[in-house]
């Protein structure tokens, strides 16, 4: 007689593991972290490879209006809003929503509508509601402790098609090659998977490809780039490790920049975001992958 075989992929309760692993990860960064960020961001954008593969693959029809949670400063809502398309933008940072408005003047785009909210918020009491536009977005912003009710609240709104974007690493902020180089192992979180499984069990088909991200870092000095890297293994959300272990992957971060880092040859030239860039920069870039998910109504 053989024992019962139980699938752990049908059985488990993707949304219900997703909130016991939010308890153990970094905390997601408040509305006061990202007002002060914004103060770093410039209006003006380099052309971005990311922002073009989300907009081609979300295949946003002409005249469609958008949804944009978690807008940021505007990545994707000011080209839509170039574009033509009606968008409702909401983010829970007043200093994001003022850099895209700022971004939104210039362009002289008057279709873009902000509004201060959060994934958490009574999004009725804001206005947003069922079937409210045609499509709804969320890039790079989903970080809610209940996956399953962000992923339904967008599919509510929209009309006709949801296109999200989640890590398909631990973190945007832990560069994986870094720990493995250094011999800590990262712990994966995969966001992409939980949100694709929660949406199978609500049986949504969910299409998935990927889009990859180039980070260039800089650093004011190798001392600068040390410390601001050696915060991924002071993370206990991202290893695990004993502290003798962290002290030796200390250790032989050092040993890595000194292999790794080099001098900016374009030092002081803006960046993707606009900010000028600093003396160091490591020889190989990061890159971030992205899983763009989509779903039809």
């Amino acid at each position: 007689m053989h024992d019962e075989f139980t699938p752990l992929l049908t059985a488990t309760d993707w949304n219900e593991e997703w909130k016991e692993f939010q308890k153990v990860r970094r905390h997601a960064d408040d509305a006061a972290f990202w007002d002060k960020r914004s103060a770093t961001f410039t209006t003006k954008d380099a052309p971005n490879l990311y922002v073009e593969k989300f907009l081609e693959y979300a295949e946003i029809r002409p005249g469609e209006t958008v949804f944009d949670m978690g807008c940021g400063t505007g990545a994707l809502a000011v080209p839509l809003g170039e574009a033509g398309h009606k968008v409702v933008a909401a983010d829970f940072s007043q200093g994001m929503l003022d850099q895209m408005q700022a971004r939104l003047d210039a362009a002289g785009v008057r279709t873009v509508v902000p509004k201060l909210m959060s994934w958490e918020d009574d999004w009725p009491a804001f206005g947003v509601r069922e079937g409210m536009t045609d499509v709804a977005i969320a890039s790079r912003s989903i970080a809610t402790a209940d996956l399953r009710d962000a992923l339904l609240r967008l599919t509510e709104v929209a009309r006709r098609r949801v296109c999200i974007t989640l890590a398909t690493g631990s973190s945007p902020r832990v560069d994986e090659r870094i720990l493995a180089a250094v011999g800590l192992p990262s712990v994966l979180g995969r966001d992409y998977l939980y949100a694709f499984n929660i949406l199978a069990n609500e049986g949504i088909k969910a299409e998935v490809r990927y889009i990859d991200s180039t980070r260039d870092d800089t650093f004011a000095t190798p001392e600068d780039a040390y410390e601001k890297l050696a915060a991924m293994i002071d993370d206990s959300a991202a290893v695990r490790a004993s502290d003798e272990e962290r002290e030796q992957a200390r250790a032989n971060l050092r040993e890595w920049l000194a292999a790794n880092l080099v001098p900016n040859e374009t030092a002081g030239a803006p960046d993707r975001k606009g900010v000028a860039q600093l003396a160091w920069r490591l020889a190989e870039p990061r890159t971030v992958t992205w899983a763009f998910l989509a779903w039809n109504k």
